[in-house]
């Protein structure tokens, strides 16, 4: 942040306040580009924000505006600067709904009290659809007015490109595009002209004097009702128990029937529809959180979305044919380096990958942010012989070629004494997590042997936890 920012913030704050500011603290960023900042005087508090996306501050503003004239819990704004991109808002504090379940939830128990507050939240998010759209200027929502049809390509998209690419989950790309558009097909069946929050989840709903506030509706746009509740009940780190799921959907079933008829059998068919590409569109955030912006809290959510969709597929029949996306959903929740992603572990986990120059560098999906690539190309190659084609570096013909070649042994000499002084100092600080890559051309012979070498050398050498992985050849399976 610019000084002149903070200078900004300050003086708005001093206007609204009318006394000094004495503290001006960050808040932890989150899952967006918005800084926000606690400033504090004598008496009073507010919250600074800064955002250099003028649409999405618009959009924010505006929201706001009309959801106080609807008498919603929403901040209040104190004041605008929008030429500088800043605005100041009410100090909700810092009790989110997350944080509140996670101070008091023992275990798989979910405390009455807790299922009370989360029934709280349902019936002031119905007020929100219903009721909070109604006037409202969908002209200032931002990237789109409605999730619709372009909304659900990008967010699926997103879940392509951004996990199960960089996750390397194999697929049919044009066979996948059509089950997308089946899939939205489906959810366009139901009526999709409400408010949609868009991010409802359990970090956005604040927890003030024992009632639920709502923060963070930027992104909001007209949508179907289905799905800000699959976005609360399948929040993936709240980890809600599938009976208090369940009984949450027929509490929101038999409120909505307050406001309008509901028939609760293609509610319920429909909702699971939404869940599931609400889950795509979270996944698609921690791969790039997580895997492209090594952000490694991100990655700590990805095995609990994982257990959901297993839930999914092994529960819930939508009525049609996704066979392209169900296989690679399927692939997915059975990848032993996914649901492992985020655990901790006293000792110092390695991770050792071959792979082919053609597919790629292997993504460090531990968060750490990637470690060493060594490129073995320069090695003399068994697999310009007939005789070695069908073979790969883990084969004796293979092993005994390379025994005869000191470039080899020369190679990973040099590469043994560059990793030992990583692995030393990591365990020395106590650091969990280092990948070490070797590439070739094919990542069949010499990144095979290469790497099949280190991970008997550190086993042997240190007390630490070696993970191998033969991408290219698994890639063949």
């Amino acid at each position: 942040m610019e000084a002149n920012t903070k200078s900004l913030l300050i003086q708005m704050f001093e206007k609204w306040a009318g006394e000094e500011a004495r503290s001006f603290v960050m808040l932890p960023p989150s899952g967006s580009y918005r800084e926000y900042y606690r400033i504090t005087g004598r008496t009073k508090s507010a919250m600074g924000a800064y955002n250099s996306d003028a649409k999405e501050n618009q959009a924010f503003l505006e929201f706001s505006k009309h959801f106080r004239t609807k008498s919603l819990p929403v901040p209040e704004i104190y004041d605008t600067d929008t030429d500088n991109s800043v605005y100041l808002q009410e100090d909700l504090g810092d009790v989110t709904l997350y944080s509140f379940l996670q101070g008091i939830r023992k275990g798989d128990e979910f405390p009455d009290e807790l299922l009370k507050f989360y029934q709280k939240t349902i019936k002031k998010l119905i007020c929100f659809q219903v009721k909070g759209g109604e006037g409202l200027d969908y002209s200032k929502c931002y990237p789109r007015e409605a999730f619709d049809r372009q909304s659900m390509l990008w967010d699926l998209h997103y879940f392509k490109y951004y996990f199960l690419k960089l996750a390397r989950v194999p697929f049919d790309e044009q066979a996948l595009e059509d089950d997308y558009h089946k899939l939205i097909n489906f959810l366009l069946e139901v009526k999709h002209d409400y408010f949609l929050y868009r991010d409802f989840q359990s970090r956005n709903v604040m927890v003030v004097d024992d009632e639920p506030w709502f923060i963070d509706y930027q992104g909001g746009r007209k949508g179907a009702l289905q799905y800000d509740l699959a976005s609360l009940l399948y929040d993936a780190k709240a980890d809600i128990p599938q009976d208090v799921r369940k009984q949450l959907l027929d509490y929101y079933m038999e409120e909505l029937g307050q406001y309008q008829e509901v028939n609760e059998h293609d509610f319920v068919c429909h909702y699971y529809g939404y869940v599931l590409i609400r889950i795509m569109q979270a996944m698609g955030a921690y791969g790039f959180r997580g895997f492209y912006e090594k952000k490694e809290h991100f990655l700590k959510s990805i095995p609990y979305a994982i257990e959901n969709l297993k839930y999914l597929l092994e529960h819930v029949d939508l009525g049609i044919e996704l066979p392209t996306l169900f296989a690679a959903l399927k692939n997915v929740t059975e990848s032993e380096d996914l649901m492992t992603i985020g655990q901790s572990d006293s000792l110092l986990t390695v991770r050792i990958s071959s792979f082919s120059y053609k597919r790629g560098i292997p993504v460090d999906v531990s968060g750490n942010g990637g470690g060493f690539v060594f490129d073995c190309r320069a090695i003399h190659n068994p697999g310009r012989y007939p005789e070695y084609a069908d073979k790969t570096g883990k084969d004796e013909e293979v092993i005994a070629f390379f025994g005869k070649e000191p470039e080899m042994s020369a190679f990973l000499q040099d590469v043994y004494s560059i990793v030992e002084k990583s692995v030393e100092k990591y365990i020395s600080r106590g650091f969990k997590n280092l990948m070490v890559n070797f590439g070739c051309t094919g990542g069949q012979h010499r990144s095979v042997f290469s790497a099949e070498s280190l991970a008997t050398h550190l086993q042997h050498k240190y007390k630490l936890n070696v993970e191998l992985k033969h991408v290219e050849q698994e890639m063949k399976k």
